[in-house]
């Protein structure tokens, strides 16, 4: 429940919802709801007869709990897992809005999910690969492959040089790259 709130903070979800992504039963969505609203972890509101609940982000500890969440169960470790005995990936970063959040700059949630592979895998695998991430992330997944030779060249590209630029996350280790 946690991961799915924290996660994407700036939805509302009804408690039938909550059940269906967590796959928990009613009960139990609404005991544990109840607990991160009294809490103040969670607000409430109610349209209708829908009980609606959403992320508190004026909760002391929000950013810390996003962070640990986003850290668990966010997109490091769901891409880790995706890529996971796929060949011809030498470097595998998060760059964008997410990476940027991730190493403290402030900013609105981001929208989507960059990713950058640097190696040889085939556009195809990648594009199944970002899929399923998306699926699971409940955000857009978008990959970006660069062949090691333009990544390591002494005269990159414009894209390259932005990318390295800015806060890059490394998917393997979790490290944020400055």
């Amino acid at each position: 429940i946690l991961a799915e709130t924290l996660g994407h903070p700036e939805r509302e979800f009804t408690l039938a919802e909550l059940g269906r992504r967590t796959d928990t039963s009613g009960p139990v969505v609404h005991r544990e709801v109840g607990r991160l609203v009294d809490s103040a972890v969670l607000r409430d509101r109610y349209e209708g007869r829908n009980r609606l609940v959403s992320a508190n982000a004026d909760h002391p500890l929000f950013a810390l709990m996003r962070d640990l969440i986003a850290a668990t169960y966010g997109p490091v470790p769901v891409l880790r897992e995706l890529f996971d005995g796929i060949d011809g990936v030498e470097e595998l970063l998060i760059y964008g809005s997410w990476a940027a959040r991730r190493s403290g700059e402030s900013g609105e949630f981001p929208n989507d999910l960059d990713v950058l592979v640097v190696g040889e895998t085939p556009r195809r695998t990648l594009s199944g690969i970002a899929a399923e991430a998306g699926d699971k992330l409940d955000l857009p997944v978008n990959i970006t492959r660069i062949v090691p030779v333009d990544w390591n060249s002494e005269d990159p590209s414009p894209f390259v040089s932005t990318i390295r630029s800015r806060p890059l996350v490394d998917v393997r280790s979790g490290e944020i790259l400055a």
